[in-house]
């Protein structure tokens, strides 16, 4: 029976791991209701970003906003080139600077630079104040619960594969001892499941009630011509809405900056 003490070990990994995630949910939950609703209040398009992709999306709008305008050329080669070097808001001018005073610079750190500036910060506090945003310490708790049982998985299965190399008494079949193993596995994988149908990809910044908010928006395939909705599709769904391919392949330059 020395595979018990290993079903034993891997019922503890997949339980202890699957209530993290249960509790973290439901904090961030809480957290978030209890911050306020957010009835009244129109979304301005970097705070769309915020909430659909966190301080990096951010970065991704005021790029391709200044980018459309003719202000800033983004070379599908990964650099960044001023071309009107006043900016018309906070993080603009952030991305003014972050490219240098020669004008150029590689656009990765731009990104980086912006994704992290005060101007997005004041973004983040606001939203929450509001209970449209998720409170930084919940959204990453929850994400680190998430990873937490991603890494269970094969443990588990490791656990179980050891167990089935060990001698088995001949009165215990394998395949009984697989089906054990097989309980936790399940479960993992269950909450895994849950998470990724349950959890809505912006959960991880937007409350509950910024995830209403954000339904609302008109949300389309963009237009040459309607500079606001095409700047709302980039907010919502990320740089897959950027229709020209070479700003598209600009905008994938973006290792220095990882959101947490």
């Amino acid at each position: 029976m020395f595979w018990v003490p290993l079903l034993l070990l891997a019922w503890a990994v997949a339980g202890a791991t699957c209530l993290r995630l249960c509790l973290a949910a439901a904090r961030g939950a809480a957290a978030a209701a209890g911050s306020g609703s957010g009835e009244g209040h129109d979304l301005t398009l970097y705070e769309a970003a915020f909430l659909s992709g966190g301080p990096g999306r951010v970065a991704d709008v005021a790029l391709v906003a200044m980018a459309r305008q003719r202000r800033l050329l983004l070379a599908h080669t990964g650099w960044a080139t001023v071309v009107d070097p006043h900016g018309r808001d906070d993080l603009e001018r952030t991305v003014i600077r972050a490219v240098g005073p020669e004008g150029q610079s590689p656009i990765a750190p731009v990104r980086a630079a912006a994704a992290t500036a005060d101007a997005v910060r004041g973004i983040a506090e606001r939203l929450v104040g509001a209970g449209l945003a998720v409170p930084d310490g919940a959204a990453t708790t929850v994400a680190d619960a998430v990873r937490q049982v991603r890494l269970a998985v094969p443990a588990v299965a490791g656990l179980g594969a050891a167990a089935l190399l060990m001698p088995v008494p001949s009165q215990t079949p394998r395949h009984l001892v697989a089906l054990w193993f097989a309980l936790p596995l399940i479960l993992t994988l269950g909450c895994l499941a849950i998470a990724r149908f349950e959890i809505h990809p912006s959960a991880r910044w937007a409350s509950p009630a910024g995830q209403r908010l954000l339904g609302t928006l008109p949300v389309g395939a963009g237009d040459a011509g309607d500079d606001r909705t095409y700047l709302t599709s980039v907010a919502v769904r990320g740089i897959r809405a950027v229709g020209e391919p070479e700003l598209r392949a600009a905008l994938a330059h973006r290792d220095p900056y990882r959101e947490p």
